[in-house]
């Protein structure tokens, strides 16, 4: 695989290239990004699988939907969301979305083939942060 060069919308331009370990190194301007963290649902969810009877209670991915679902009249949380939701934070320790200001938007679960065909199928597991910009960690 070889080097792939992307310019954003402000004529930034970022480099993607493969390593031998199977990730990719993204090298660019950084100065102006933002960057995210995945939500961790368990003290969230286990309490309210203690609160709940097992004949009723939402697997976790359907309580990771409900957690955050709100009234479309008042915007104010469901009764659900109002009572766990608190429960929810962010797993600092590990980065799974970059946005540089102008682009490109990466993400957890996003396949790198829209970069390149040569980056098909290499579906990002989260990303770390490097001298040289960031290091981007496919999933093996």
């Amino acid at each position: 695989m070889e080097q792939v060069t992307y310019k954003n919308r402000y004529s930034d331009v970022f480099t993607f290239t493969p390593i031998e370990d199977g990730n990719i190194l993204m090298e660019g301007k950084f100065e102006w990004m933002r960057c995210g963290w995945p939500n961790v649902y368990t003290e969230s969810y286990d309490a309210y699988c203690a609160d709940t009877d097992t004949d009723e209670r939402m697997t976790m991915g359907e309580f990771k939907t409900a957690v955050h679902d709100y009234n479309r009249e008042t915007f104010k949380p469901t009764p659900l969301a109002a009572k766990y939701a608190p429960l929810i934070y962010s797993n600092k320790d590990v980065i799974d979305m970059i946005d540089p200001s102008g682009g490109p938007y990466l993400s957890a679960g996003q396949d790198m083939g829209g970069f390149s065909f040569s980056f098909n199928k290499m579906i990002i597991e989260e990303f770390k942060s490097v001298p040289e910009g960031y290091l981007i960690i496919i999933k093996k």
